[in-house]
């Protein structure tokens, strides 16, 4: 009963199909989206430690709540034949996040950050991986979520120096189907468990000029059982370890540039960075994976406080392609190929103690054509509110 309660509360609040950095969110919290997803060393409210724990020293004592409304647009074209795969099965999702922050008597600051990725969903119309086996007999679908759970501490130093830990506690729900022509059965959902923790530290260099930089470790999480004949390291599909620099710099009183840079190692996990040819049987340590490979990303993008009720936001965000022209035909289930991001924003103040604030981003159109002939390709939209009050 207990694992069906905690299943059935992940659910509510795991985010789906969000392909964006690879499967990373391009931001956490609706301000930081509206700016190209940067914060390390610039933060607005309480989703702050998902960029940055130290950041939470920054903002004010406050709950919020934010729903982001998302559609990707995905497909995949087998070249010889110029048959295109529509792979919009699930259409569009709503993913919430929570944040909470205090600050205690003693200076010390508490902030709880509630907040998903995704980015592994695909679903097609047909099966695609019929390779002169039996033949599948099940529409090709993946799909992948996960949660994070960020209770986090902050201080305040001298000379300007601020640090933060978070623990991050995460869930993940994997479902596929289609793969029997690979002796994989459809198992339909599982579920895994574990966590890890992100540390964070900024420095207000200048009256002008704030810099941080924050790393998260590897999450490690239990396997996924269902699917242990399909990841490699028999179901095991670990979170991999990020970090990233970033300044926030004032032109004038009214106007920052934010500017974050970061390397996500997608790589140092089996199931996501072996090659999709590698030698071992599925689900071995060296069996196939998607083959993803590291990236680097760059966030940028400015705030600028139009009066006192009102605050503009415009970003862009970069991120190097994790899929190689040799790892399409796997990758037609996790087509994460986009790569530059538009966004805009604004915040307005409703009364003294509630503000509302707003995004979009448009991921542009990205197409990796592989040297097996499979193409991949990829857009999306997305639209956030989000309600802050202040206690």
């Amino acid at each position: 009963m207990r694992h069906a309660s905690l299943s059935s509360a992940f659910l509510l609040v795991a985010a789906s199909a969000l392909a964006t950095d690879g499967y990373f969110d391009h931001g956490y919290g609706v301000k930081s989206k509206g700016i190209g997803g940067a914060g390390v060393a610039f933060a607005q409210d309480s989703l702050a430690p998902a960029a940055n724990p130290a950041g939470a020293v920054d903002v004010a004592d406050s709950h919020q709540v934010g729903l982001t409304w998302f559609k990707p647009d995905r497909g995949v074209t087998v070249i010889p034949t110029s048959t295109y795969f529509n792979g919009n099965q699930d259409g569009s999702f709503l993913i919430p996040d929570f944040g909470y922050k205090t600050t205690f008597s003693n200076g010390t600051v508490f902030d709880l950050a509630i907040f998903g990725n995704g980015g592994m969903n695909t679903g097609y119309q047909a099966p695609l991986f019929e390779i002169g086996q039996p033949p599948a007999v099940s529409n090709t679908y993946m799909d992948m979520s996960q949660l994070f759970i960020a209770p986090t501490l902050a201080w305040k130093l001298d000379g300007g120096h601020a640090v933060g830990v978070s623990l991050i506690f995460a869930g993940q729900r994997f479902k596929a189907a289609g793969f029997e022509d690979f002796n994989i059965p459809n198992a339909g959902y599982d579920t895994s468990w574990g966590g890890g923790m992100r540390l964070g530290w900024t420095w207000q260099a200048t009256q002008t000029l704030k810099v941080g930089a924050t790393y998260q470790t590897r999450l490690m999480m239990t396997e996924f059982d269902k699917y242990s004949g399909l990841f490699a390291e028999s179901g095991d599909f670990d979170i991999p370890s990020n970090f990233a620099v970033g300044l926030a710099y004032k032109i004038d009183p009214s106007v920052t540039w934010v500017f974050d840079i970061g390397r996500i190692l997608y790589s140092e996990v089996n199931a996501v960075g072996n090659a999709g040819s590698a030698p071992g049987a599925f689900g071995a340590v060296n069996g196939p994976g998607f083959g993803w490979r590291d990236v680097t990303v760059i966030k940028t993008g400015f705030s600028w406080d139009v009066n006192p009720d009102l605050t503009l936001r415009v970003g862009y965000n970069h991120t190097t392609q994790p899929i190689p022209e040799s790892e399409t035909f796997f990758n037609q289930l996790a087509p994460g190929v986009v790569r530059h991001h538009a966004t805009a924003g604004a915040t307005w103040k409703w009364t003294a103690q509630m503000e509302i604030s707003f995004f979009y981003a448009h991921a542009f159109e990205e197409e990796v054509v592989g040297t097996n002939l499979i193409a991949l390709r990829m857009n999306q939209d997305s639209f956030g509110l989000s309600l802050n009050w202040k206690h």
